[in-house]
């Protein structure tokens, strides 16, 4: 797994290019290596663990869903926050998601998890984190990734163009000192968790609130289908 600007897409390499001769970044790719070599299944795959910055280009972000880590089952993680490839179980808090939105909207639940279509509008579908081992939950946490989207996040903050933050979670929540409010606006609630979302998450009706700022900014709204 070889963590090279250029599968960023142009516009974030030109961001972020110099993270990527970073100490850090260095030390997070011998950290990666030893994990392979070792025989650990890494997920995402390689192909798909920038598949957030394919799909939403810098200029196009309209909106951010920051989750924490991949999901560490196999075949579900493919690069975006909260999402699974298409023929994938449901996880639990996709499921809150969905079940949130069908509230919010009316839009009825459906079979696929793949939120591609969001991200392809303007939606980075953002881990903190950007890869996992198989079956270990948090395994690759404090390694270097997080001082990666970081940096990300304060690409974006920086930015004056409006971005509305969906913040789900205590962890999520951490992010708030870096976000410049205004002109960015941020959505939080508790995380959509099975442990947490009857105590927020539920009744919290982010995507018509999304929808309605994106309006106020005389951007075009998200079509929150999948």
């Amino acid at each position: 797994m070889h963590l090279e600007p250029a599968n960023l897409g142009s516009s974030w390499k030109s961001a972020l290019a110099q993270e990527f001769s970073a100490p850090y970044m260095a030390e997070l790719q011998q950290f990666l290596g030893q994990e392979a070599a070792a025989g650990k299944k890494i997920y995402p795959a390689g192909e798909h663990l920038f598949s957030a910055f394919q799909l939403t280009p810098l200029p196009a972000v309209k909106v951010v869903i920051l989750g924490q880590d991949p999901y560490h089952g196999p075949g579900q993680a493919h690069g975006l926050s909260f999402s699974v490839k298409e023929g994938v179980r449901l996880p639990p808090s996709l499921r809150n998601i969905f079940k949130e939105r069908e509230s919010d909207l009316g839009l009825p639940s459906p079979e696929s998890g793949d939120l591609s279509a969001w991200a392809k509008q303007g939606v980075l579908l953002l881990n903190s984190v950007l890869t996992v081992v198989e079956g270990a939950a948090a395994a690759h946490r404090k390694k270097g990734w997080e001082q990666f989207t970081d940096k990300v996040i304060q690409v974006l903050s920086d930015r004056e163009d409006p971005i509305v933050f969906i913040l789900w979670g205590a962890y999520a929540h951490g992010k708030i000192p870096m976000i410049r409010v205004p002109p960015h606006v941020i959505l939080k609630s508790v995380h959509p968790s099975p442990l947490s979302a009857y105590g927020g998450f539920f009744g919290s009706k982010p995507f018509s609130t999304t929808n309605k700022i994106l309006r106020s900014l005389g951007k075009q709204e998200i079509d929150w289908q999948v």
